[in-house]
């Protein structure tokens, strides 16, 4: 990566900060970061605000380039950023969704106390790990044929449903009920359907986890209550996408807008912003094989989520209809989705990026993974957020440190002895599963959101704390 200089940012007012037109050249709006003195000290120490500042630059971008709390450095887009173009002269960026297509946080109830799960927590985590494969290039118990594949990014979670897996009324409440319209399985190169063949089903590496955790404090009753959410109840919440599948999809339509770019002479301020007009053969491809990926991760996710119920049925041997095991939520970052927005008091269509950031409309649920040592929230948005951020939040804590530093930094058998004296088991697929990851490696998940609260995105609901986690 090039050195690029530290941008100066101009306070608007408690948690917004303002990255100037001309910060660098072709700027065509400013770039908004929701953040606090704190947090946006790192942000500009790693050059994400320089990459927001860049994302300003993009042909039919409307309103502001905005970043949200949980803001680091990514590929292209910074993590965290949420960008809206205009469809007659805006682009689509891969770089703008990320990699993990439909990587997204799905949250399970139980009716089981903690003080019911503790007795038997290491047998439940172990029991999990050995249900759900974990880890680097992990394969998974099911390899799909041709037209299983083609099932699957047609209909995502329903195909899963129509295979046994899982349940018809967890589609009530999934993003898109679990499947994106206008997907099209062709568009998906052989090569990326390789790859997920036998992906279908697993957790994967990274930040990625199927988590047991307590409902540790209750923050907005009312909202808990519609939830279902009760203070001292076990929960389940599992962070995963689209594996390598996704990941080749990216990829090769990266390859093809750069040959596009080329082509026409064209260059961009960064060339990891890659892109192509909304409305470009090249757009519409990416768009219809993104949607693709999409809906292989929510049959992914529906997957996971019916062995997590088998898993926990054998260990307490009640049904996972008898323990309670709905679906609360499932929440999608990575995408690229369709949406009518008021911008400029105008109503109009736009395609709105969230890279790293999740959807945040007025009353819908939010998801926040912290890391496996502290706690992860469930929030509410707010009717405001649609006029300050598209209706968009972050998507989790945020990393301080890089994978790789913090590999250097921590040791696998101190991170784990530090976790079990808080009472927190963990079983992982490898250790740099565990050290990458922890805690440590992230921001401040309280910090990160009580800016999204006070930022008026979205407010909080209930805390969650870590019992037992499974990693890659």
């Amino acid at each position: 990566m090039i050195a690029k200089p530290r941008l100066t940012l101009t306070k608007i007012d408690e948690f917004r900060f303002q990255v100037p037109i001309g910060s660098v050249p072709g700027m065509r709006t400013d770039g908004v970061l929701f953040s606090s003195e704190r947090l946006s000290a790192a942000a500009t120490d790693d050059a994400s605000v320089v990459q927001l500042a860049n994302v300003a630059t993009l042909p039919g971008i409307v309103g502001s380039a905005l970043a949200m709390p949980d803001i680091h450095y990514g590929y292209g887009f910074p993590v965290g950023g949420v960008a809206a173009f205009d469809l007659t002269e805006g682009i689509v960026s891969p770089g703008g969704i990320g990699y993990d297509i439909n990587c997204g946080v799905r949250l399970i109830r139980t009716e089981l106390s903690v003080d019911e799960v503790r007795p038997r927590l290491a047998e439940l985590t172990k029991e999990l790990f050995r249900s759900v494969p974990s880890g680097v290039g992990s394969k998974g118990r099911i390899s799909l044929d041709p037209a299983g594949m083609e099932g699957v990014l047609r209909d995502g979670r329903r195909w899963a449903v129509e295979h046994g897996y899982g349940w018809a009324e967890d589609a009530s409440r999934e993003e898109e009920t679990g499947r994106m319209e206008g997907a099209e399985p062709a568009n998906v190169s052989p090569h990326a359907k390789e790859r997920g063949r036998r992906q279908l089903g697993t957790i994967g590496s990274g930040n990625h986890f199927l988590e047991v955790q307590q409902v540790d404090a209750i923050l907005s009753p009312e909202e808990a209550a519609r939830l279902s959410l009760k203070k001292g109840e076990v929960v389940v919440m599992l962070h995963t996408g689209s594996r390598g599948l996704g990941h080749q999809v990216g990829t090769d339509y990266i390859a093809r807008m750069d040959e596009r770019l080329r082509s026409k002479g064209i260059s961009l301020i960064d060339r990891q912003l890659s892109c192509a007009p909304i409305d470009s053969p090249e757009g519409r491809d990416y768009l219809s094989a993104m949607a693709a990926a999409a809906n292989f991760a929510w049959a992914n996710r529906e997957i996971i989520t019916h062995w997590t119920r088998e898993a926990f049925a054998r260990v307490f041997r009640r049904t996972a209809e008898e323990l309670g095991m709905k679906v609360v939520y499932d929440i999608s970052h990575n995408m690229a989705k369709f949406e009518e927005h008021s911008v400029a008091d105008v109503r109009r269509k736009v395609l709105v990026h969230r890279k790293g950031a999740t959807r945040s409309f007025p009353g819908h649920p939010v998801l926040i993974p912290g890391d496996m040592g502290t706690a992860s929230y469930v929030l509410s948005g707010l009717e405001g957020s649609l006029a300050l951020s598209f209706g968009s939040a972050c998507h989790g804590a945020g990393r301080l440190l890089s994978r790789t530093a913090a590999s250097k930094r921590f040791n696998y058998g101190e991170v784990k002895s530090h976790l079990l004296s808080q009472g927190i088991i963990v079983e992982a697929a490898s250790r740099d599963g565990v050290t990458e990851e922890a805690p440590g490696a992230y921001k401040s998940v309280d910090e990160v959101v009580a800016v999204t609260e006070g930022g008026g995105l979205a407010r909080r609901v209930a805390r969650l704390r870590p019992l037992g986690v499974v990693k890659g």
